[in-house]
């Protein structure tokens, strides 16, 4: 094997690397700050909700440098494997899941809560990476794009049953990656046409689903729009500057749940249009330097992998927004290191330590390329 077929290993990148920790700092600080009241209402303790996603930060942060040390190609050789496992967790929570705020997204193990759905994002990044990798270079027909669709329907069922918001942004990191190793463009139309009537079917499939439409086009004639109006106050009354950190008063029990998924608005009444501003600079960073990664990558999987994990961030990242601000209905998605959620900050870190992984590992295989130049996407440059 030439020397270029040879295992390497440099440095990860560490821009992304310091992203990832800002982001987590900052996370945990607003968190804090947004979960104080709930904590010591509920829990007789302003820190309860800290403590707990501090806990699962450093699990993550101890994952990721885990991972960031091994080859990425590990992790794909082991995908169907994850795949075949987050669906059979994903039918456990249908039959034994624990209900919260009625919702069936939790397994109960011991004293901790999972969430299988946060899996489920992380094993098909890799299945997807794997299983198109594998395709060698026939990405260019219709049969592929529908083949590889196909094998999503399974886990996008399980989750969507009970978990629409996660259904989407796993449909979503699907297309993505279609995309990337797909040469054409047309053929994506009619992918999008297909997605837009399997989203139509899932609304109408629950009537919760549907009301949530009507709620969004007027929350105020509605009791269950007081969410989003009070999200809407707590944005309006940030300023360009904010009311100063711990100094909401839309988190004093306005805004229910203030910690979860409209944190975003604490964050605009707390610092206003500038802190906002600089947290959506954060997360454009680190999609850019995730697109870096994956336009660098030395193989198809690792151009893959980076490819899911920008477009699952990119994905999360606008839909908690968009509901926060009411530009589209309410689909309960948290924001990314931010939001208060010990498994979803768990599987984020290491789905950071992957693209760190593919950053400083690099394998080209002589049977893959038959030596030729390494894969480089198209579409990423």
């Amino acid at each position: 094997m030439s020397e270029e077929g040879q295992k390497q290993r440099g440095r990860p990148d560490m821009t992304l690397l310091v992203l990832v920790l800002v982001l987590a700092v900052f996370g945990l600080v607003i968190m804090f700050s947004a979960s104080a009241y709930n904590g010591r209402v509920r829990f007789h303790d302003f820190a309860y909700y800290f403590k707990k996603q501090f806990f699962a930060t450093a699990l993550g942060l101890a994952a990721m440098y885990v991972v960031a040390g091994m080859d990425y190609h590990f992790f794909t050789a082991l995908a169907p494997l994850a795949y075949l496992l987050s669906m059979a967790l994903s039918t456990a929570v249908l039959f034994v899941g624990q209900e919260i705020n009625g919702s069936k997204r939790w397994l109960n193990l011991g004293p901790l809560s999972f969430q299988p759905s946060e899996f489920a994002k992380v094993a098909v990044i890799l299945f997807l990476a794997w299983q198109i990798d594998r395709t060698e270079k026939r990405t260019a027909g219709l049969w592929f794009m529908c083949r590889t669709m196909l094998t999503l329907l399974p886990i996008v069922g399980l989750v969507g049953s009970n978990n629409l918001s996660t259904a989407i942004i796993i449909l979503g990191i699907g297309v993505i990656l279609i995309f990337v190793s797909n040469p054409k463009y047309l053929q994506f139309i009619g992918l999008g046409g297909a997605g837009i009537a399997f989203v139509a079917v899932f609304l109408a499939a629950e009537s919760y689903r549907l009301e949530r439409l009507a709620i969004w086009r007027n929350p105020e004639k509605y009791e269950k729009g007081f969410q989003t109006i009070q999200g809407l106050y707590a944005i309006g009354s940030g300023g360009l500057f904010g009311r100063g950190l711990g100094s909401s008063l839309q988190k004093l029990g306005f805004v229910p749940e203030a910690q979860n998924d409209m944190i975003f608005s604490i964050i605009c009444e707390e610092l206003g249009l500038a802190g906002a501003s600089a947290l959506i600079l954060l997360f454009v960073l680190l999609l850019w330097r995730l697109c870096v990664i994956a336009t660098h990558s030395r193989d198809l999987q690792g151009t893959l992998i980076c490819g899911g994990i920008m477009g699952h961030m990119a994905i999360q990242v606008i839909l908690n927004i968009a509901v926060v601000t009411n530009t589209i209905p309410n689909t309960g998605i948290t924001l990314p290191f931010v939001s208060y959620g010990g498994t979803s900050v768990v599987f984020l870190l290491a789905e950071m330590g992957l693209a760190l992984s593919v950053s400083s590992h690099g394998k080209v295989r002589a049977a893959y390329n038959n030596g030729k130049r390494p894969f480089r996407s198209e579409k990423l440059g």
